[in-house]
């Protein structure tokens, strides 16, 4: 049943009077009332109880819908190494203001052997935007600053033989005609790229949550004529989940770093069966993740193993188990107070208070889960062709308020079907069925709201780009409700965030294409 109801009808009311002496006749009308409905929101009544009160709020015209719905969107399209067409599409809505979420894109050159770094971020911000926002600009730099202190190592990774063996053979000629071993750069490893963007994250967070401890081992006498204050303050104390994706070209190497509860799903198709398939990359990292709750509960002390998760979230409030910033979850209660007095008088009120089972801090941790696989539909110096066109076609990178709504298997079906070339008002069955799920659906993830409507209802196949088709149909709810759509969407903020959350999405795809194209730069 909606959480929505209808509470209007058109009127038409008219009244008449008769003029003396004459048949005639004078139409009195008002004109009808504009349509509205009701939603149940929580309130205080005058002793300061919550209670439930009904609002009435006025529904948004078709073309205001359209509007709203279309008014953070973006695309790009560049023809890179082995003409290879990359595109992708991103589009936002709030349910805050201002939204809490960012995106942020960026394709740093290499020469044409060695390809091109690809970059793609989300940021689910929470608490208030100034850490998202910081993200959105550090983010992507500090990871290719670390990449770019790998590659500037000229020293080869050869690993050391263990075995008397194997030390032996390493002493002994090559057979007659034998290449010699070619040397590896630190930046063709996995294992070494893992560790620079799980360094970059850290040396991100240790900035933010580091830069008001600075100012608090040396305050000035008036925190009223310190500039960076609030500017260091804010984004130590608000906090955002981060999902960056790397696609290494020259290497044929994606990796996808994941800190908090957004996620990153690909879809491949098989030209064989005909049939797509899903690939969740990442994990949602909640309190509600049985492996989040082990290894959280392993970092502290027995007697905290009850209070380290309550109702899914840390310490009972924060829903992400990793994030950036969220001081709150990683400063001591004694850093804490001497903060909050040093910062009140700028803040104009007192700072938050520390969780109340906050006891061996930290309990956030930034660090990024990292997942790496091979892109084989890509040409490689060793090999100009392209691999086996049985390959990942897709990514989608998305906050969870695309997630809340959809399933990855719901998300891969309606990409593939855009790119099949469906259009229009679309039954649900008719879709291509999504075959084989590698990796958990969503890892513990909270449950979307119709996670077997993949069979029920109807899919909308309107949009020009992919990642607004993605938000529309995330908001028709159960079996394609078009009317929730419309009361979903003009719900304004703050009160949407009780119905629906800020949500960004960012859908990448390939294509062969020999047509030129300017492409995106970033000169780090």
């Amino acid at each position: 049943m909606s959480i929505l109801r209808p509470s209007w009808k058109p009127v038409l009311a008219f009244s008449a009077a008769v003029g003396i002496g004459t048949s005639s006749y004078l139409y009195l009308s008002r004109p009808p009332k504009s349509p509205s409905f009701e939603i149940a929101v929580k309130s205080k009544n005058s002793s300061g109880r919550s209670e439930m009160t009904t609002r009435t709020l006025p529904l948004l015209s078709k073309l205001a819908l359209e509007e709203r719905l279309t008014a953070i969107q973006g695309r790009k399209s560049v023809t890179r190494h082995g003409g290879v067409k990359w595109n992708w599409h991103t589009a936002q809505l709030n349910a805050n203001d201002p939204i809490e979420d960012t995106m942020a894109q960026a394709i740093v050159e290499r020469d044409e052997k060695d390809g091109d770094y690809m970059f793609f971020a989300v940021m689910d911000g929470h608490g208030g935007f100034w850490t998202s926002r910081l993200l959105e600009k550090v983010l992507i730099p500090s990871v290719a600053l670390e990449i770019g202190k790998l590659g500037s190592d000229p020293v080869s990774f050869i690993p050391k033989p263990k075995t008397a063996l194997e030390i032996l053979k390493s002493y002994l000629p090559l057979p007659l005609g034998s290449p010699p071993p070619q040397p590896r750069r630190f930046t063709d490893d996995p294992k070494y790229m893992s560790v620079a963007l799980q360094t970059a994250f850290a040396n991100v967070d240790s900035e933010i949550i580091n830069a008001p401890l600075r100012i608090l081992s040396n305050p000035p006498k008036d925190m009223s004529t310190e500039p960076m204050a609030l500017p260091s303050f804010l984004p130590a104390m608000s906090g955002s989940c981060a999902l960056l994706t790397l696609l290494d070209t020259a290497n044929r190497d994606l990796y996808v770093a994941c800190t908090g509860d957004s996620r990153a799903v690909a879809g491949s198709f098989d030209p064989l069966t005909k049939q797509w398939s899903v690939e969740v990359l990442t994990e949602d990292q909640t309190g509600r993740n049985p492996n989040e709750l082990t290894r959280i509960q392993s970092e502290h002390p027995a007697d905290e193993a009850s209070s380290v998760i309550k109702r899914g979230r840390i310490l009972g409030g924060l829903e992400p188990s990793r994030a950036f910033g969220d001081a709150r979850y990683k400063w001591p209660r004694e850093t804490q107070q001497k903060l909050s007095q040093l910062f009140s008088g700028v803040l104009g009120q007192p700072m938050r208070s520390p969780p109340g089972e906050l006891k061996t801090p930290p309990y956030v941790t930034c660090q990024p889960v990292i997942t790496h696989r091979k892109l084989d539909f890509l040409p490689s110096s060793d090999s100009p062709e392209p691999g086996p066109k049985s390959s990942l076609r897709f990514l989608v990178l998305a906050t969870d308020g695309l997630w809340d709504r959809l399933s990855s298997a719901q998300v891969v079906s309606l990409v593939s079907g855009y790119l099949a070339g469906v259009r229009g008002t679309i039954p649900r069955s008719t879709l291509p069925v999504v075959v084989a799920n590698a990796g958990v659906e969503g890892k513990a993830h909270k449950p979307s709201e119709d996670d077997e409507g993949l069979q029920r209802g109807t899919w909308l196949f309107q949009d020009d780009n992919l990642a607004t088709h993605l938000l529309r149909n995330s908001l028709l709810g159960p079996g394609g409700n078009e009317d929730e759509l419309r009361k979903l969407v003009s719900i304004p903020p703050p009160l949407a965030r009780s119905f629906r959350d800020d949500t960004s999405i960012t859908v990448v795809w390939w294509e062969e294409d020999n047509t030129p194209s300017d492409t995106v730069k970033a000169k780090l």
